[in-house]
């Protein structure tokens, strides 16, 4: 490997890239959708940034190579890994475990095996691409003995993580047989990044209670004279580009033709997730087809659109989920539809941001209902494009964005009636309402977007990991 030459790195369980085989055979690579590498392109650019991370194809190995200007350091994964390290420990493991035990977590120590030799590969790799007292930025849930890791091998180095799931409350997150080792991984970091204060408090309680260190509000104090900052940083969104999206001439001809393709109802309703069990499809769909069946809301004058981005189809949580689905669907559709009059469309296919705008710009009530979520993005990608100030959202409360997004129409998700009824709410609400709400929301989407949290989390991490002649910030100071 080429010398290290990072000033600023970033670690992810996967590469910003896409691979893309052209039609003479060739491979390309296309830079992933989201709003992270559009925060972060800027400054790893200036500072010679390294972003290091799984390229998506088991069993192959890769050489480093330069995509748009950024040095992308792949890191391998065999097929066990890929089964025992990411479908295992992270996503059947960890994912319900801190998304409250929604689905039943599962604990098996080659899973736990395999986590921790994956996460000693990443920090090996960044321990040898980062220059001395670089920032390295590791993000979430499937590298959080990474900061420990790269702690041991390069002290000199200004160590962040972010996790952008929910961190669980104690009782929860005490049944994980390897607690102690995950606390002590993320304390390698010199500022640990949750997505709400509530989250921040529980790791530094956990960490009082199981590591024995001394703690003081959102500070740990540890016996080598090192201090770690535990603080809340809610992600956000590119909100001007989306917006920009929305606005485009394509866009709007597009939103019209899906509102056409539909009937033109007088209420179009969207739904728009990952199929995974913490994201609440099955209340929010009972919910809608119980308005319908009760006659609250016409056939004929009320769609659901549902898309459900496919996810995880390996795990079988996931299989289980996509049948119940389609079962649930084809039974609301059965029962109240009508030839040509479908109340639900559901769609279990991933769509590009184009499209993903022009939904948005479609519907008139926007109903997100995790049973828990980090933050969910899709209810601000949602704000963002409601530039004319329409439109509704429904929000669980258990949804990270909910502290943020005050004026939307709040939900417990376990309380069908209750759903029902702000639902009906948004879709009945004066327009002067409408407005009022739709402004604040926007607001608060414009004036924290994903450049600001970029920067907060940067500067912060530059403040509490000492004093440097070079410092690595995004394009805008805030």
């Amino acid at each position: 490997m080429a010398p290290a030459t990072a000033e600023f790195v970033v670690i992810a369980n996967r590469l910003p890239v896409d691979r893309q085989i052209e039609p003479d055979g060739s491979t390309t690579w296309r830079t992933s959708p989201g709003g992270l590498v559009t925060a972060l392109e800027p400054v790893m650019r200036r500072n010679g940034g390294a972003w290091i991370g799984w390229h998506g194809a088991a069993d192959e190995r890769l050489r480093p190579f330069e995509h748009d200007g950024i040095k992308l350091v792949p890191v391998h994964l065999t097929s066990q890994e890929v089964a025992e390290y990411y479908e295992g420990f992270s996503n059947a493991t960890l994912w319900p475990l801190y998304h409250d035990v929604v689905a039943p977590p599962e604990f098996h120590r080659e899973w736990w095996d395999s986590y921790v030799e994956v996460n000693r590969r990443f920090a090996q790799r960044a321990a040898k691409v980062a220059r001395k007292g670089a920032i390295v930025w590791i993000q979430d849930y499937q590298l959080q003995l990474v900061p420990q890791m790269l702690r041991t091998l390069r002290p000199d180095l200004r160590i962040g993580f972010f996790l952008h799931i929910p961190f669980p409350p104690t009782e929860l997150f005490q049944q994980l047989p390897w607690r102690v080792e995950i606390l002590e991984g993320l304390l390698g970091a010199d500022l640990v990044g949750f997505q709400l204060p509530g989250a921040a408090q529980n790791f530094v309680r956990l960490v009082r209670q199981r590591v024995g260190h001394k703690t003081h509000r959102d500070s740990v104090y540890l016996p080598d004279n090192r201090t770690v900052t535990a603080r809340a940083y809610p992600i956000s969104i590119d909100t001007a580009g989306f917006e920009e999206l929305a606005r485009s001439p394509a866009v709007q001809q597009r939103a019209e033709e899906i509102r056409e393709s539909l009937g033109n109802p007088r209420h179009v309703l969207l739904g728009i997730d990952r199929l995974d069990y913490t994201k609440g499809l099955r209340q929010r769909l009972r919910a809608f087809g119980e308005l319908i069946t009760e006659g609250a809301l016409e056939v004929n004058d009320a769609v659901f659109v549902q898309v459900a981005t496919p996810s995880r189809e390996r795990v079988d949580q996931y299989r289980i989920l996509r049948d119940d689905i389609d079962r649930l669907v084809g039974r609301i559709n059965g029962d109240v539809g009508r030839i040509g009059q479908q109340p639900v469309t559901y769609l279990h296919a991933s769509y590009p941001r184009e499209e993903m705008a022009a939904l948005y710009r479609a519907a008139d009530v926007m109903v997100v209902t995790p049973l828990r979520d980090g933050m969910n993005l899709v209810a601000k990608e949602y704000v963002a494009c409601r530039f004319d100030d329409d439109g509704a959202l429904v929000l669980s409360e258990f949804a990270g964005a909910a502290a943020e997004l005050k004026q939307a129409y709040r939900v417990n998700p376990y309380d069908i009636n209750g759903l029902k009824a702000r639902i009906m709410e948004a879709i009945t609400a004066t327009p002067r309402e409408s407005r009022r709400r739709m402004k604040a929301l926007r607001k608060q989407v414009v004036e924290n977007d994903i450049e600001a949290w970029a920067s907060r989390f940067l500067e912060e991490l530059d403040a509490v990991s000492g004093t440097h002649d070079k410092k690595v910030r995004p394009s805008r100071s805030r």
